[in-house]
């Protein structure tokens, strides 16, 4: 299992005989074998998780398939104005929330499980080859400095009661968000993350482009626990 950042909260993972791509929307993208499976999921509509050049690796890649959170259901005008051929759009699945999804990949089994983000969309789980992958989109403890009680009320409990789903799981790898835009509060989604799974490696996410806060949760007092399982990425 290959894994390699791309940008933002875009990843791919590569198998023997398949490749995942996360919410890629931008950056330069490794050279996969063409003769592999490509499945290209996205979490949510957001500008920084999905555009539709994901549909440009059609060209490219001519096992390429899509699961795409419902929240992006295209019709079919809006996908002729987009200029996404209809046997590119027959390539997409679309997953709702809470949701299972099983299909074949390179030949073996792979099945998809999606939580309720706490923002839109959905976050997934993949099972592949004896390796179980988390990808959180937008699913994260987003509470702020100067909200009100209630949302931040709101907020918490949302997103405790997801992660109380998947309590004591093993995840191989994990990508989750680390956004230094919430302050000392910074830490409180991945951290609740780690502490409440069974996560070989954490690979932060959605710090839009200050990398430097990595090396700071690295260094922080809380990150003890799980410090050396915390994977470094850097420009």
């Amino acid at each position: 299992m290959k894994i390699q950042y791309i940008h933002h909260s875009s990843f791919s993972v590569e198998f023997e005989k398949a490749v995942f791509l996360f919410d890629y929307f931008e950056g330069e993208l490794p050279e996969f074998p063409r003769d592999k499976d490509m499945i290209v999921f996205a979490s949510h509509r957001h500008h920084d998780h999905f555009d539709r050049i994901i549909f440009d690796l059609a060209d490219k890649y001519p096992s390429v398939r899509y699961i795409l959170s419902k929240d992006i259901r295209m019709s079919e005008n809006y996908r002729k104005r987009m200029g996404i051929p209809d046997e590119t759009a027959s390539r997409i699945t679309y997953i709702g929330k809470n949701a299972e999804l099983a299909l074949m990949a390179g030949g073996e089994p792979l099945k998809v499980e999606t939580l309720t983000s706490t923002d839109e969309g959905v976050a997934f789980i993949l099972q592949y080859e004896g390796k179980c992958l988390y990808h959180a989109g937008d699913l994260n403890w987003w509470t702020w400095i100067g909200e009100t009680e209630e949302e931040y009320e709101d907020m918490t409990r949302r997103f405790q009661s997801e992660i109380a789903k998947i309590k004591g799981r093993h995840f191989d790898a994990a990508f989750v968000p680390l956004d230094p835009r919430q302050e000392e509060r910074y830490s409180w989604g991945l951290d609740y993350f780690m502490r409440n799974t069974d996560t070989d490696q954490v690979y932060p996410m959605h710090f839009w482009g200050d990398f430097s806060v990595i090396d700071r949760l690295i260094a922080d007092e809380v990150s003890r626990p799980y410090r050396e399982r915390i994977v470094k990425i850097e420009k």
